[in-house]
C-alpha cells in the first residue's frame, strides 16, 4: 500500500465494525494512509486490542450498530476524541443467513440481518452527519463510504437476507449522495467480492473456486484490493465522486 501512503493524512475517520475482517483491514490501512481511527465494534476485546496495536493513531469505542442510544453515545466518544469528523466507513454486517435457501431462513435471522446491516447504516450515518457536515463546511473533503457486496449485483443464492440488506445499501448509497451533496459530504460505496480472509472461513471451496473461475482476473480477492479502493473514494483525489458503487471483484461483476 506504499502508494497511498498518507493520502488521508490527519484525516479523523470512524469505521464501523472494525475489531476483524475486513473491518480490521480498513482500520490498518486508514492510519498507514495517514488518519486517525476510531475502531467501533460490538467485540470489545478484539476491538481495544487493535487499536492498542494501531497506538495514538486509533481508538476503540463499543457500538452496536442497530441501537440507536449506543450508536449516538460511541459517535459522541468517537468525535471527542477525535476532534471532528472527517470521513465514515459503515462496514459493520453479519450474513448469518448463509447457507441457507430462502424457505430456510428464520424470521429473527432475517430480521438481525436488517436491523445490522441496513439499519446500522442508517442510523451511524445520522449520526455522523451534523460533524461531517461541519468537516466540509471547514474545507475537508468530508465524506461516506457504505460496504456493499457483488452479492447484490449478480445474485448470490443460499444467501438472501444478506444480498437483499446489501441491495438496499447499494440504493441508499444513491440517495445519500443526493440529500448530502448540498451540505458538502460525499457518499460512494464498494461491492467487494469473495475476500480470502478470516470473515470468509465458512464459505464453502465450492463458492471460492466459482468467484476464481469467474473472475476477468484469475487470483484469489485479498483485503489490500478492498482498501485502497477505499482510501482513494475517502480521499480528496475522489472529490467529484459521489452516488457511485465501484465493485471491487476482479471483473467477476462488471458494470
Amino acid at each position: 500500500m506504499t502508494q497511498l501512503t498518507l493520502l488521508l493524512q490527519n484525516r479523523r475517520l470512524l469505521i464501523t465494525g472494525a475489531a476483524r475482517g475486513l473491518g480490521q483491514a480498513f482500520a490498518k490501512a486508514c492510519v498507514q494512509a495517514g488518519a486517525k481511527a476510531v475502531i467501533a465494534d460490538v467485540d470489545t476485546q478484539r476491538g481495544k486490542a487493535l487499536a492498542q496495536e494501531l497506538g495514538d493513531a486509533a481508538y476503540f469505542v463499543a457500538m452496536d450498530v442497530a441501537s440507536r442510544a449506543s450508536v449516538q453515545a460511541g459517535m459522541q466518544e468517537a468525535v471527542q476524541w477525535l476532534g471532528g469528523l472527517d470521513g465514515l466507513i459503515n462496514n459493520a454486517a453479519i450474513t448469518n443467513s448463509g447457507g441457507k435457501m430462502m424457505s430456510e431462513i428464520e424470521e429473527d435471522m432475517f430480521d438481525r440481518v436488517m436491523q445490522v446491516n441496513i439499519k446500522g447504516v442508517w442510523l451511524v450515518s445520522n449520526a455522523a452527519h451534523p460533524h461531517l457536515k461541519a468537516a466540509a463546511a471547514a474545507g475537508v473533503a468530508a465524506s461516506i463510504l457504505n460496504i456493499a457486496s457483488d452479492t447484490a449485483l449478480w445474485g448470490a443464492p443460499r444467501l438472501m437476507a444478506y444480498v437483499a440488506s446489501k441491495g438496499a445499501v447499494i440504493s441508499m448509497t444513491h440517495s445519500m449522495a443526493r440529500e448530502l451533496g448540498g451540505d458538502g459530504i460525499r457518499v460512494n460505496a464498494i461491492a467487494p467480492g469473495l475476500v480470502v480472509g478470516e470473515s470468509t472461513e465458512y464459505v464453502p471451496q465450492a463458492r471460492h473456486d466459482q468467484y476464481m473461475e469467474g473472475r476477468a482476473l484469475k487470483r484469489a480477492q485479498q483485503p489490500q484490493d478492498c482498501t485502497d479502493a477505499a482510501i482513494f473514494l475517502l480521499s480528496a483525489g475522489a472529490g467529484f465522486v459521489t452516488g457511485q458503487v465501484l465493485p471491487v471483484n476482479g471483473g467477476y461483476v462488471m458494470n
